[in-house]
């Protein structure tokens, strides 16, 4: 009898366990059909007469879309910049001699071949999500794009092929000629990089601004859309976007790596490449607003409705927040640079100390006037007592007159940090030096004084001349100043004498913080324009072609818009923290093996938190 009373309860207990594993598979079963009742409501109606579909249990089609293209676009992003700056790297190797670049290369190439395939993945993700959802739309550039859909398919098929040559091929094409033969390999990866970023960047601009396409054949009527006003200046900001993100996306990786390094050579080695990709990303940086600049102008070209809409309507607001973002984004690279001054050089602390507090100061005052908004968020009461929305005080910065001009000037102070990060520590010794220091203080100088001038002056013209001419003079005179500078720098320091070695491997830790930092903010930029472009179209799918007519056809709310830019924000971090993770797996497995690398003193790893006394023991 006990015997069977244990039976009957170890089968009673059995069923019960069953009963429970059924029930929670037909509750995933029922969570899982969910979004197909979703997309069972347009099942009445026959294919070809379907716009929309929407799975509202999942947060809407557009809050679907809105992610998926967004990760797709950051991700596109650093798989199209990381090719430049790792073929460029690549070829100073070769030219100098120097192993550290080729090596720099090679890794750089490592996070983007981990990056190809997610990035791949969330392509098609989002065709067949814009398949779905919006058919009547997609049916509509299918019709007028197809011909670029074939080339793009091409091009993708002929970067996947070079891509996988110019990585497995690395170590094979480092003898004889054959390493001719690879930097060939790396120079058509970015040529069909580039043409995958322009090929569907027409498809995207067609919508914001598009043009009459006259009846011929396809590809008459393909070409004809994809040069429409907005294509080029999409293009190059674009370009120089990609680069800035994937070069500070490279110094988060190597400021992490710094951060955890177990040996003294690891340290060095990253240290030197988180300084390499904050170099890429400042030097793309300085060129981005007047790209920006150049986009902006032919939107208020094409249509000046959208450009109030983008600055003068409610999207205004996301041009305040750009400009805290920016300043954080320049403030975080300066930062980096004034460490690497006073960590890696000895005795540079206190000769430099004066001249980094100036530019800090500088850079503060530019971007309180950068983030001074035209018309204040006030009460009534307020606004009586300012005399309306416009502050009497602080109104006159809220202009783009004085906008375009502490632009400019901070483009100017953070090219500066980076000269004096180059000069420090060496004597120039070219009988020409006095001579070349006097140019270049001199156009410096009169550079900045020009454009406070014609920013003071933008006041008192109108506003097709302040925008026609001297805005384009600002941006034309700081970048005289780079190309100038810039050259002349580097002939002075081609025969200058090093007084003082530059030591790589002892920054602080706060200086991978400040690199993970700057790779934030630029992603959280990207996610805040991204939006920014798309509601400029308001409530139309194209511009004055289509209309938007689905449940969504109105602009998020800007609070509602921010939580979803740091989402994706958020997501692209986790992407790339596991990219990350795949790129050193093979690394740590290394590490493991027995090996004759030099371990670090106890108390000498960088810490995650709090700091470290051994890196931090020079700033006592």
């Amino acid at each position: 009898m006990t015997y069977h009373g244990k039976h009957r309860e170890r089968r009673a207990g059995l069923w019960r366990r069953r009963a429970w594993s059924v029930a929670a598979l037909i509750f995933l079963t029922g969570l899982l059909g969910i979004p197909l009742l979703g997309l069972a409501q347009d099942a009445a109606g026959t294919a070809a007469t379907v716009a929309y579909r929407d799975i509202p249990q999942l947060g809407g089609s557009r809050n679907i879309i809105w992610v998926i293209a967004q990760q797709h676009l950051l991700l596109a992003g650093f798989v199209l910049g990381v090719p430049i700056f790792a073929w460029v790297c690549e070829i100073v190797g070769v030219r100098t001699g120097d192993k550290r670049y080729d090596k720099l290369a090679k890794e750089f190439t490592k996070l983007l071949t981990s990056a190809y395939a997610t990035t791949a993945l969330f392509g098609g993700i989002l065709l067949f999500m814009l398949l779905g959802f919006y058919p009547k739309l997609m049916a509509y550039l299918t019709d007028i794009f197809f011909p670029s859909f074939v080339v793009y398919c091409a091009l993708f098929l002929l970067e996947t092929v070079t891509l996988y040559l110019y990585w497995y091929g690395w170590d094979v094409m480092q003898g004889g000629g054959k390493k001719g033969l690879h930097l060939f390999l790396g120079l058509l990866l970015n040529v069909f990089a580039f043409f995958i970023m322009i090929v569907p960047n027409s498809w995207a601009t067609f919508q914001a601004s598009p043009v009459v396409v006259a009846e011929g054949s396809a590809l008459a009527r393909a070409w004809a859309a994809t040069w429409n006003p907005t294509w080029w200046p999409v293009n190059v900001h674009r370009l120089i976007a990609n680069v800035v993100l994937g070069g500070f996306i490279c110094g988060a990786y190597a400021g992490m790596r710094y951060l955890s390094a177990n040996t003294h050579e690891e340290r060095v080695h990253y240290d030197w490449m988180g300084y390499v990709g904050n170099f890429i990303g400042v030097f793309g940086m300085l060129p981005l607003p007047f790209a920006g600049y150049w986009l902006m102008r032919e939107v208020y070209q094409y249509n000046q409705q959208m450009g109030i809409t983008l600055m003068g309507g409610f999207l205004s607001w996301l041009f305040i927040l750009q400009a805290f973002l920016i300043g954080v984004l320049f403030l975080g690279a300066n930062y980096y640079f004034w460490l690497g001054i006073t960590h890696r050089i000895e005795g540079s602390e206190v000769k430099y100390r004066r001249p980094i507090m100036a530019m800090l100061v500088i850079l503060l005052l530019c971007l309180g006037v950068w983030m001074t908004p035209h018309s204040l968020v006030a009460s009534l009461e307020e606004a009586r007592k300012m005399g309306g929305t416009h502050h009497p005080l602080l109104g006159v910065f809220g202009v783009m007159s004085a906008k375009m001009t502490v632009v400019n000037i901070m483009i100017l102070v953070t090219f500066m940090s980076f000269i004096i990060y180059w000069r420090a520590g060496k004597q120039v010794t070219a009988t020409w030096a006095k001579v070349a220091q006097k140019v270049m203080g001199g156009v410096l100088g009169l550079a900045a004084i020009v454009v406070i001038v014609l920013g003071v002056w933008g006041y008192f013209v109108p506003a097709i001349v302040r925008i026609n001419y001297f805005s384009v003079a600002q941006v034309l005179i700081v970048l005289f100043v780079l190309v100038t500078i810039t050259p002349l720098t580097g002939l002075l320091m081609k025969s200058a004498r090093t007084t003082t070695e530059m030591i790589w491997g002892r920054m602080p830790p706060r200086a991978g913080y400040a690199l993970v930092l700057n790779a934030v903010m630029v992603i959280l930029l990207m996610t805040l324009m991204g939006y920014a472009r798309s509601s400029s179209r308001v409530h139309w799918h194209i511009y004055g072609v289509m209309r938007d007519s689905s449940q969504y056809a109105y602009s998020p709310a800007l609070g509602y818009a921010a939580a979803f830019m740091s989402l994706n924000t958020f997501v692209f971090c986790l992407l790339v923290a596991f990219i990350f993770w795949v790129a050193t797996m093979g690394d740590k497995a290394k590490a493991g093996e027995p090996g004759t690398k030099k371990k670090l003193p106890a108390g000498a790893y960088p810490a995650m938190a709090g700091g470290s006394p051994t890196l931090d023991q020079r700033e006592g």
